[in-house]
C-alpha cells in the first residue's frame, strides 16, 4: 500500500474538503447577505477603513485595488491594504466589514502585536517548507530513507504551526473590526461580526485539516519505524 493512500489518509481527505465547502459555502451567504445592506457610515469600504487606521495611528498604511472577489489582503512589505473591488468601491456592510478587518492587520504591525510578528517572521521558512515537504516525504519513501520522511513531517508541521498562530492573529483583527464600527454604528458592527465569524471559520477549518494530517504522517511514520 503505498505511504499516504490508504482508507484513513482518504478519510481525513473526505473530512476536509466537506469542513471546506461548509465553511466556504457559510462566509459567502454571509458576505452575499450584508453586501446587500448599505452601510451607516459615509463613503466605501476603502474610505472607512481609512478612518479606522487614522484614527488608530497606522495613517501611514495605504489602500489600493486589487482584481478577485474576497482577495482582500494587508501586506507588510507594502505597508498597504489590498482590497478586492466590491470592498474598495462599494459601501455595504460587508465591504466596510472586511476592509476594517484588513485594517485591523495593519493596526497589528503598527502598533507591534506579537503574534503578527512572529506570524510574519514566520513566513519565509513556511513558503519553503510547503513547497517542499511533499517532495521530501516521496523521496524518503521511495528511496527507504527515513530521514527524508522524518525531516518531511518536521517540515510540514511548521506549516501547521503557521496556521495556529494565524488563528489567533485573525480573531484579533477581527475583534479590533468589530469593536471599531460598534463605536459608530450598532447594524455595521452586527454585520461585521457575522461576515467576520463566518470568515474566521475557514481559518479553524484549515487549521483543523492540517493538525489531522500531521497526526496521520505522525502517526504512520512511528509504525514504520
Amino acid at each position: 500500500m503505498m505511504y499516504g493512500y490508504d482508507s484513513a489518509y482518504l478519510l481525513i481527505v473526505l473530512v476536509s474538503m466537506v469542513l471546506g465547502y461548509i465553511t466556504q459555502g457559510y462566509i459567502n451567504k454571509a458576505y452575499n447577505k450584508w453586501s446587500q445592506v448599505p452601510t451607516s457610515l459615509p463613503g466605501t469600504g476603502a474610505d472607512v477603513a481609512r478612518r479606522m487606521l487614522d484614527s488608530n495611528g497606522a495613517g501611514a498604511v495605504g489602500i489600493t485595488q486589487i482584481a478577485g472577489r474576497l482577495t482582500d489582503n494587508y501586506d507588510p512589505r507594502d505597508n498597504k491594504l489590498h482590497l478586492s473591488a466590491d470592498n474598495y468601491t462599494k459601501g455595504s456592510v460587508a465591504s466596510v466589514a472586511v476592509a476594517c478587518h484588513e485594517a485591523g492587520h495593519a493596526i497589528q504591525n503598527a502598533t507591534g502585536y506579537g503574534l503578527m510578528r512572529l506570524r510574519t517572521s514566520l513566513v519565509p521558512a513556511v513558503t519553503f517548507a510547503s513547497q517542499t515537504w511533499v517532495l521530501l516525504l516521496m523521496g524518503g519513501y521511495m528511496f527507504n530513507m527515513f530521514g527524508l520522511v522524518q525531516l518531511a513531517i518536521v517540515a510540514f508541521g511548521l506549516t501547521v504551526l503557521f496556521h495556529l498562530v494565524t488563528l489567533p492573529v485573525e480573531i484579533d483583527a477581527s475583534r479590533r473590526a468589530v469593536q471599531y464600527l460598534g463605536t459608530v454604528s450598532e447594524i455595521d458592527q452586527a454585520g461585521a461580526r457575522e461576515v467576520l465569524t463566518a470568515a474566521a471559520l475557514t481559518y479553524v477549518a484549515a487549521a483543523l485539516s492540517s493538525i489531522l494530517q500531521l497526526m496521520y504522517y505522525a502517526s504512520r511514520t512511528r509504525r514504520r519505524d
